[in-house]
């Protein structure tokens, strides 16, 4: 992986931000990170890097669960006992900032030779945005996008080369393509009663001019409708309103859906499970000329507001956006950024896949942003699960999920 190089680029990155070449002693700061990532993961190891740089400030890392984030987090900040920095889910960023748990680092950024906004893709900025400031730095990124089963597509008289682009075409081909006797699904999707219904959903009602703010609107019932037809008409699994992503796609890897909509992070199964011909395309749209959307996962860098050291908090960020081309490289995630190639990694399809994802996280939009974000995902996974399940239409479920987010936004 060429980590002896990458510590040597380290420690030119930090020389430009005139840090101290010093060996470390007990007059170091010490800064402490939380974050989620295990040690195969970006953050105990640049950790680790930046250390053995002896810059005068020495990291102190622990590892915290998903769960706990929010609560703990928080909870600490309120008790004084907050860490320097921490990685936070995105669409959780705005709870913090707006709050004034996090600091604005907008001034910092804009002296930083290093952080440079221009270079993040849209959606990863606008989640460490808040009240037009920078309250973060996009850690990593990921997306959703359209994979497809090419033998499935050939066997039922489909052209390989040309997969779904409009609803309409996902509809048709997802009918062509289910095959009950051999217990096959036209299409493998998650709209579980959690964030990750949400998560998938909600690319659909942007497409076609809703949002969280309008989930109601016109297009957004129309989506809501085509996801009832999939459901109704068996196009997919009626397990579809109880499993995950993870275990949605499974059902494509063993060959049981010819489609799933799904993201990167199954690049690395996909390669080890499917016995077949696969392609990626972007989400289809309602028409062709309508607006592109997808979904935006993964985690921000901030800094507390509590911080004793803020510009040393923040040289250590400056050193992990300076690592950012590692982050396909050494740890399979995608970077927040549209200026770092993703270096080929000799597998055709994947490399293939790889290009429709950073192609599709140019359209990729945050949830939110918004500080009440799982009050607002609530009232959306409670629609979705309503209307597929027939308890009310499309129309009448998302009418009272914008009554319930009306209230939240105030």
């Amino acid at each position: 992986m060429g980590i002896s190089r990458y510590a040597m680029l380290g420690a030119f990155a930090l020389a430009s931000l005139s840090l101290p070449a010093l060996s470390a002693s007990a007059e170091d700061v010490t800064i402490s990170v939380w974050s989620l990532d295990r040690d195969i993961q970006p953050a105990p190891n640049l950790i680790n890097d930046f250390n053995k740089l002896n810059t005068g400030i020495k990291v102190e890392y622990r590892q915290i669960q998903f769960d706990d984030v929010v609560s703990e987090a928080m909870r600490a900040y309120s008790t004084g006992q907050a860490p320097d920095i921490i990685a936070v889910d995105n669409p959780e960023h705005a709870l913090f900032s707006s709050r004034g748990a996090f600091l604005d680092l907008s001034e910092m950024i804009a002296k930083s030779s290093v952080v440079k906004p221009a270079n993040y893709f849209p959606g990863p900025l606008a989640s460490v945005t808040w009240d037009s400031k920078y309250y973060g730095i996009p850690k990593a990124t990921n997306t959703i996008a359209l994979y497809y089963n090419k033998d499935m597509f050939k066997a039922k008289g489909l052209d390989p080369d040309k997969p779904p682009q409009t609803w309409d075409e996902l509809v048709e081909a997802a009918r062509k393509l289910t095959d009950p006797a051999a217990n096959g699904y036209g299409l493998a999707f998650s709209a579980k009663a959690n964030e990750e219904g949400t998560f998938q959903f909600l690319p659909w009602a942007q497409m076609a001019g809703g949002g969280y703010d309008k989930i109601n609107a016109e297009g957004a019932v129309k989506a809501l409708d085509i996801w009832k037809t999939i459901i109704d008409e068996k196009l997919a699994s009626p397990d579809t309103l109880t499993r995950g992503q993870w275990d949605s796609t499974g059902t494509f890897n063993s060959g049981n859906a010819a489609m799933a909509i799904s993201g990167p992070w199954e690049l690395d199964r996909m390669i080890k499970e499917a016995k077949f011909d696969w392609g990626v395309a972007l989400l289809p749209v309602p028409q062709l000329d309508a607006e592109r959307s997808s979904a935006m996962g993964d985690f921000n860098w901030a800094i507390f507001s509590s911080t004793e050291h803020p510009e040393e908090a923040f040289k250590v960020l400056e050193y992990f956006v300076s690592q950012d081309e590692r982050m396909f490289a050494d740890f399979g995630q995608l970077p927040a950024r549209s200026d770092i190639a993703i270096p080929p990694t000799g597998e055709p399809l994947k490399d293939a896949a790889l290009k429709v994802f950073l192609e599709q996280l140019k359209y990729a939009k945050p949830r939110g942003p918004h500080p009440e974000w799982p009050k607002i995902s609530k009232a959306i996974q409670d629609a979705i699960q309503a209307a597929l399940t027939g308890q009310m239409s499309s129309k009448e479920a998302l009418d009272q999920a914008a009554e319930k987010i009306k209230a939240v936004l105030g």
